[in-house]
């Protein structure tokens, strides 16, 4: 009589968990390295000769290692300052951001505030209209915008976006906490500053993330509303070097002292050179922080979710 063997189906479904598992990591991996390789294509570049990347034969691994890139883009005109400008735009307008966000998230959740339906509605209107760009660079001309350093500032203070985020997390916290605090006499600004806001971490780094990638990405408002170069962003710098690479690789090479007379063409700039450098350059340090903020950002945004 012939004998059949048969698979327990708690070992046939561990075994197709296990492929499902390395099929998730594969392609995974395959998106990961999709994403990095253009970030590390830029790198490769910056630190392989020119001449040799100027040709575009630099795909896999740096040709003729060296760094005299990176030392003659940081001694390129306006450089330092155009940096101060963007750390301090990204520093100053995120902290901007995250509290007007924070706060006026908090108060759309407050039932005794005046026509809070109304100015909610008009705040989440912002996000599918507005005035267009000549009437919007009209009315910061007015208000003496221009070519000052708070039109970084004051046209991001207020995200519609980020507020829904914020209003939909504090509604997700429990009611016990403000009803105590009312209880014991608190103010609706000590309720928010002491009770609310220590709770708000997660969803608070969230914004924090994407508005210091917004400030530090952003260079159309330098382009539309500043000409004084002590005002020039980082981006902005990177917009033009890109557009005057071949000019820009010639003042490079006279920066230390007729360097192109002597230097060979190994090592003498070149429009890919400084277009990869002072890309890495630029992206970098936003890519340095954002590890710091990644453990709050999934649970923010889980949060902080629309809930349908």
């Amino acid at each position: 009589m012939a004998t059949t063997t048969t698979t327990p189906r708690g070992t046939q479904r561990s075994v197709r968990d296990l492929g499902f598992t390395i099929f998730n990591y594969a392609v995974f991996l395959l998106l990961a390295l999709v994403c990095g390789y253009p970030f590390y294509y830029l790198i490769i570049n910056s630190i392989s000769a020119n001449d040799v990347s100027a040709l575009g034969d630099v795909r896999w691994w740096p040709v003729g290692l060296q760094f005299s890139n990176y030392r003659q883009a940081f001694s390129l005109q306006g450089l330092p300052q155009a940096a101060l400008v963007s750390v301090g735009r990204t520093v100053l307008g995120t902290a901007a951001t995250v509290l007007a966000s924070a706060y006026l998230g908090f108060m759309f959740t407050q039932e005794r505030m005046w026509k809070r339906a109304l100015w909610y509605r008009l705040v989440v209107l912002t996000m599918y209209f507005n005035a267009g760009l000549i009437p919007v660079f009209l009315i910061m001309k007015v208000l003496g915008l221009t070519n000052n350093f708070l039109v970084y500032l004051l046209p991001f203070v207020v995200q519609p976006f980020f507020i829904i985020l914020v209003k939909t997390y504090v509604e997700s916290l429990p009611t016990s906490l403000e009803e105590a605090a009312e209880v014991d006499g608190a103010s609706v600004f000590k309720i928010f500053w002491q009770i609310v806001l220590p709770n708000m971490t997660p969803i608070l780094a969230t914004i924090a993330i994407f508005s210091a990638v917004a400030q530090w990405n952003s260079f159309q408002d330098t382009l539309i509303y500043v000409t004084d170069q002590s005002l020039y962003t980082l981006q902005f710098l990177l917009y033009m070097y890109i557009n005057q690479a071949a000019s820009l690789a010639q003042a490079a090479q006279q920066a230390g002292g007729n360097i192109g007379a002597v230097a060979s063409a190994a090592t003498s700039q070149t429009a890919t050179s400084i277009r990869t450098t002072v890309a890495v350059v630029v992206v970098a340090p936003i890519l340095l922080i954002y590890p710091l903020f990644q453990r709050f950002f999934v649970k923010g945004i889980m949060l902080g979710a629309v809930k349908g």
